[in-house]
């Protein structure tokens, strides 16, 4: 969430930190530490373009109800988020527009990612980070019993006197110190959380767009389709399920200017594109005992004949789910509605996948496999985009209803 562009470098990160410090100047418990430093590291979640994170770090957002809205929404779709889901929701909602006391944990919380958002906002990449304590602190303290409770500033500022908290929060060793030292260290996570997480990611990365509404959950289908027909065993199949849901999270790089283009990318546009790819196997890459769900995930666009990007492997480098992978993504590609054109009937589809596969850059036999068992493929990702498509346009694309 934090790779759009370098001005926003590492905010929900660096807000999570503020919110940590200050919590643990509250003397929060452990289990409230962990929910409300959950919330503050995905406070954001719903800032699903670059340019609205963008425009948000920079104020220049008039309406910032409707990303708190759509992250209420994408957190409630975890079931085990659901508590968090408030504090995400009512993170921009100032001191004065509450009812309650400042005692109720939401509101407390709630105030603690407000203050800590609005801070991190305010310190500037370009400048020594300790030349810029005073003023930032200064600015705090006009909100002071209005937009922020008078307890929440004290918070902020016990430790805004220390040298040691300014210099964490600008250091480029952020997600090394919050990963060893904040209130989540070793968590292992199993399979069926695990699916939950993709699916969640899968939502942020597919909303960003009508034309992508569906995409991720289309790929993930067909992939998994794909594979139980190889012959994969159960876990591998939700394993690549994952790995499907999570295929394009390097997007959330992507400009939506690129993304919605109606008409073919020139070469900078592209140059870009390319880099989602890598992104993807980065972000998964670092997570331990992930590495081979990110083979799978970022190795899509990669072809049997090393033309593909970014890594340009070749065959020896793409096992076969790497390879079903990739077959799924042009396969949903090609059938879906885009910016300059709408989905291809079978015929057309069927022709291009056939031509890949002579030319190398898709393998034949996974393609001759989609071919064979063209309509099964279609009816199970057609069900799977419709319930998508359905989430996208209830919840998401009609906000004034919230």
């Amino acid at each position: 969430m934090d790779l759009a562009n370098p001005e926003v470098n590492q905010h929900q990160l660096r807000t999570a930190f503020i919110v940590w410090e200050m919590g643990r100047a509250a003397g929060l418990s452990a289990g409230r530490l962990e929910k409300v430093f959950t919330a503050a590291l995905l406070h954001d979640i719903g800032a699903i373009s670059v340019e609205e994170k963008t425009a948000l770090h920079e104020f220049e957002v008039e309406n910032v109800e409707e990303h708190c809205i759509r992250g209420r929404v994408l957190f409630e779709s975890v079931p085990w988020l659901k508590e968090e889901a408030l504090l995400v929701r009512f993170h921009h909602k100032k001191w004065l527009d509450w009812a309650e006391s400042i005692e109720s944990p939401t509101v407390f919380d709630s105030q603690l990612i407000y203050l800590a958002d609005y801070v991190e906002r305010l310190v500037k990449r370009g400048q020594f980070i300790l030349h810029q304590p005073q003023a930032i602190a200064k600015k705090v303290k006009l909100l002071s019993g209005r937009a922020v409770h008078t307890e929440i500033v004290d918070l902020f500022l016990q430790n805004a006197g220390r040298e040691e908290f300014w210099l964490d929060l600008a250091a480029p060793r952020m997600y090394s110190l919050l990963l060893n030292d904040g209130p989540y260290t070793k968590k292992e996570v199993g399979l069926s959380d695990l699916t939950l997480i993709a699916q969640l990611f899968r939502n942020i990365i597919d909303f960003r767009s009508r034309f992508t509404a569906t995409h991720s959950s289309g790929v993930a289908t067909a992939a998994t389709t794909l594979a139980q027909l190889r012959g994969f065993t159960e876990r591998d199949v939700h394993l690549m399920e994952v790995a499907g849901n999570l295929h394009d999270i390097g997007k959330m790089a992507i400009p939506n200017s690129i993304l919605e283009k109606p008409g073919k990318l020139d070469a900078e546009e592209m140059a870009t594109m390319k880099s989602h790819t890598y992104h993807t196997y980065e972000v998964i890459n670092s997570i331990q005992g992930m590495q081979g769900i990110a083979q799978w995930a970022a190795f899509h666009h990669e072809k049997l004949d090393g033309s593909g990007y970014p890594f340009h492997h070749q065959s020896p480098d793409l096992d076969n789910g790497a390879r079903i992978m990739a077959v799924a993504d042009v396969f949903t590609a090609l059938a879906e509605d885009r910016p300059y054109r709408q989905g291809m009937p079978k015929e057309k589809i069927v022709r291009i996948l056939s031509g890949m596969a002579k030319d190398k850059h898709l393998y034949h036999r996974t393609v001759d496999l989609l071919v064979d068992n063209m309509d099964l493929v279609s009816t199970v990702v057609g069900e799977q985009q419709a319930q998508s498509q359905e989430f996208y346009q209830n919840q998401l694309a009609f906000l004034g209803d919230q």
